[in-house]
């Protein structure tokens, strides 16, 4: 497996500007928390091993438990995590599975625990990791050992 293109040298305008969506959410004050499971979580969805390599690591830096990093995919069944990280992580799966839309209920739920502002930084957040998931598939990014 090798990396394809590098889209950052052939298209740096293009690259910058996806930058500048991830320097928006980490100006936000959206938990380091509640961004590290919606990186982790969308990866996952989406396969792209390069960013779920990157995104855990920086979650465990940040103080992320190893259980609640294994159980992530399986997070509706687990007693880990909080109410409004399962609100974050139901609209994760529904903004990243577009295709299905995002269900009123999931919305609803979400909007009820977050206040409006907030909830835009999460959507904002969740369509952010999957533009770099669909680069870092597409480019065949691949993980460091």
């Amino acid at each position: 497996m090798k990396t394809r293109i590098k889209i950052d040298q052939l298209e740096p305008a293009g690259y910058r500007a996806v930058l500048g969506m991830e320097k928006f959410i980490e100006s936000t004050p959206l938990t380091r928390t509640h961004k590290d499971l919606i990186k982790i979580r969308a990866s996952q969805i989406n396969g792209c091993a390069f960013c779920i390599d990157m995104h855990t690591k920086d979650a465990r830096k940040a103080g992320e438990t190893e259980q609640r990093i294994y159980a992530l995919n399986a997070w509706r069944d687990t007693p880990f995590f909080t109410e409004e990280e399962r609100a974050i992580l139901a609209l994760t799966e529904e903004v990243t599975l577009i295709s299905n839309h995002v269900k009123d209920e999931t919305y609803e739920a979400a909007a009820e625990l977050l206040d409006e502002t907030y909830l835009a930084q999460v959507i904002l957040s969740i369509i952010t990791i999957n533009i770099w998931n669909r680069i870092g598939i597409t480019t065949n990014l691949i993980p460091a050992s």
